[in-house]
């Protein structure tokens, strides 16, 4: 899902409070229907959570009060005001940053891992490791320029992801090209062709996931 997706999300609730406000006498909408208000203040949380992870400021700043109290009606203004902050940073792009550095760092730990397991005399659990941190940021780059990763309820495989990102331009044929041979590599060993590559080459196979992981940012 994109950032004008999530824009646009919070926009409608936005918007909604603000039609509310209009026919309310009080910002907090106390004079307005209880199952109106709760509504929107339930809808309004589940696409804060949604759309910023539960782990991050504004989630955790909408938790921190509804501990002090559980009641959603005593926070409508509270929960409007982190929803427009929320709206403000992904308009700014800074939850994109916040999420692209986040998967960097995890498949940075995941290819360390593969590069530790290559070192020590395990190519094909590296192989394995490597591939499959591929097959993922490849997943991710379709999610994030809303491209899909299914059909009919089943996967789209990778070498078809791979097509349809470069199809969108969001990476270069020659690019597609390096990919293409990294996924031979991962087919050979899904396959148990393990003497189709040697170490040398699971190595080049990681650091250049790794390059493009980086200049290609999900």
């Amino acid at each position: 899902m994109g950032n004008q997706q999530y824009i646009k999300q919070l926009e409608e609730l936005i918007n909604l409070y603000n039609t509310m406000r209009n026919l309310s006498q009080y910002a907090d909408l106390s004079d307005q229907p209880k199952q109106d208000r709760q509504s929107l203040i339930t809808r309004t949380i589940a696409a804060i959570y949604r759309i910023s992870g539960k782990e991050s400021i504004y989630s955790k700043e909408v938790h921190r009060n509804l501990e002090k109290d559980p009641e959603l009606n005593a926070h409508t203004t509270v929960i409007i005001g982190i929803a427009k902050a929320l709206k403000d940073d992904v308009s700014a792009d800074y939850l994109k940053t916040l999420i692209e550095l986040t998967h960097a760092d995890i498949f940075s730990d995941f290819l360390e891992m593969a590069s530790h397991l290559n070192d020590n005399g395990y190519k094909d659990a590296a192989a394995v490791l490597a591939g499959s941190t591929l097959e993922s940021h490849l997943k991710k780059l379709s999610i994030k320029n809303a491209l899909p990763i299914k059909e009919s309820d089943k996967s789209i495989k990778a070498d078809r992801l791979n097509a349809n990102l470069t199809k969108a331009t969001v990476y270069s044929s020659l690019d597609q090209k390096n990919v293409t041979a990294w996924l031979g590599l991962r087919n050979d060993e899904a396959h148990g062709n393990y003497g189709a590559y040697n170490k040398e080459q699971v190595k080049l196979f990681i650091s250049s996931i790794q390059d493009f992981i980086t200049r290609n940012p999900a």
